[in-house]
């Protein structure tokens, strides 16, 4: 286990080095630029549109404008709020705040283009069946000398469906049941893989209708959580914003020894746990709103970059402060979870020990429903839509096998990654 452990540390350090953390914020930046900061100029338009004021049932799609973005959160909302911001203040201080909520914003440009692609160039079968996403839109939109491309990330995607889609996911709550409540993980395997069985067999349709209830419940209650913890500590609250934006640019003693790399690290940090949160530039969300009933590509663009302003601006924002304003990000024997567990103990003794289990439980159980959709579109794209029913008893399957598996890579990489 130890050199499993080694060996995927040394990939995530690979795959998440700072190349990559600059390709992606580069990227916010170019595009924010270039669309001359659209994700800031229409958010009366967005409520709209998500209020249904636009919605037309006649137009093609399967899914309101509320139900692809709900769909498309509950993808990116979970453990990652939770248990990775956590991770990226221990490594990055304080500071790394500041670079998460930057790239946050930036973030939205990116989705917004990605979801405009998505509409623009889906597919609609005889079926009413929508297919859309990246492999559409690379090997439409760049031709087809560049469907490569497309089916290289139609298998990565399906690789990710399986791995951090699912088995990380089911491995997670059955752990962390089981550790808090002594659950049984077969039965939590059990229990999750048929809740999971009776959504996903029902398509997007009911996928999309269960994530549109789930999601802004459990977030809304996680947000009015957060609330009560700052607020008991809100005379704290303005050196810590004093602290945040210091740290952004000075670097964090605690961070590392010499402030150079300190700094470095704080920044690499926040930029990091923003991607891997909000998924802006993975175009994965994109296959999730190429569903939406709409013939306006742009509209749902904007609806979209709502997305990363949910999940990283607002949602990992008040996961920082709780554990910040706490004061238990210094313990140096928790980290994860548990750290955020404890933060929120702070304020109601005992609560983070019964919250963070339930909140982490139906987090991960919206992003299960939300990511057998993207393996399965990337399965059609690949088989010209043949062999869907197989892949979804599959699915069931493996939240089962990843809830009652504890020996194996998946349980080493939830812990080298958080």
């Amino acid at each position: 286990m130890e050199n499993i452990n080694s060996m995927l540390s040394q990939i995530v350090g690979m795959v998440w080095g700072l190349p990559l953390v600059i390709l992606l914020a580069g990227t916010g930046i170019l595009l924010s630029i270039y669309l001359k900061g659209v994700q800031f100029k229409y958010l009366k338009h967005i409520w709209h549109i998500l209020r249904g004021k636009f919605d037309n049932p006649n137009e093609p799609g399967q899914i309101t404008h509320f139900q692809a973005l709900c769909t498309a959160l509950s993808a990116t909302v979970g453990l990652g709020n939770i248990a990775g911001v956590a991770v990226a203040i221990k490594l990055g201080g304080p500071g790394a705040v500041f670079w998460m909520i930057a790239i946050g914003l930036l973030g939205m440009a990116t989705k917004f283009t990605e979801a405009s692609l998505a509409l623009m160039y889906r597919k609609i079968d005889s079926n009413g069946e929508v297919h859309g996403g990246p492999m559409y839109y690379i090997t439409l939109g760049l031709g087809s000398k560049f469907k490569f491309l497309a089916q290289f990330f139609a298998v990565a995607c399906i690789f990710a469906t399986l791995g951090a889609g699912n088995m990380f996911q089911s491995n997670s709550v059955a752990v962390l049941l089981n550790d808090n409540f002594n659950i049984s993980q077969t039965w939590t395997g059990i229990v999750l893989s048929l809740l999971v069985g009776v959504v996903i067999l029902g398509g997007i349709k009911r996928i999309a209708n269960i994530s549109s209830k789930l999601l802004p419940f459990m977030g809304g209650i996680y947000i009015l959580a957060s609330l009560f913890v700052i607020i008991t500590h809100a005379e704290a609250l303005p050196s810590l914003i004093a602290t945040i934006f210091h740290d952004a640019f000075n670097g964090t003693a605690m961070a590392g020894g010499v402030t150079g790399i300190a700094l470095r690290t704080v920044i690499v940090q926040g930029i990091r746990r923003a991607c891997f949160s909000n998924e802006a530039g993975l175009g994965s969300a994109a296959i999730a709103h190429s569903a939406a009933s709409t013939d306006q590509p742009i509209r749902e663009g904007l609806v979209a970059s709502v997305g990363p302003f949910i999940d990283t601006v607002v949602i990992c924002t008040m996961t920082a402060l709780v554990i910040l304003l706490s004061g238990v990000w210094t313990s140096g024997d928790l980290n994860g979870v548990s750290l955020t567990a404890k933060a929120f103990d702070s304020s109601i003794k005992g609560f983070g020990l019964y919250f963070m289990p339930v909140a982490v439980s139906l987090f991960a159980y919206s992003t299960l429903l939300s990511w057998s959709y993207y393996g399965e579109r990337s399965l059609a794209f690949l088989f010209n839509g043949k062999g869907i029913f197989t892949y979804r008893i599959i699915y069931i399957l493996a939240v089962f096998l990843g809830a009652i598996w504890k020996l194996i890579p998946i349980t080493a990489a939830r812990r080298a990654r958080f």
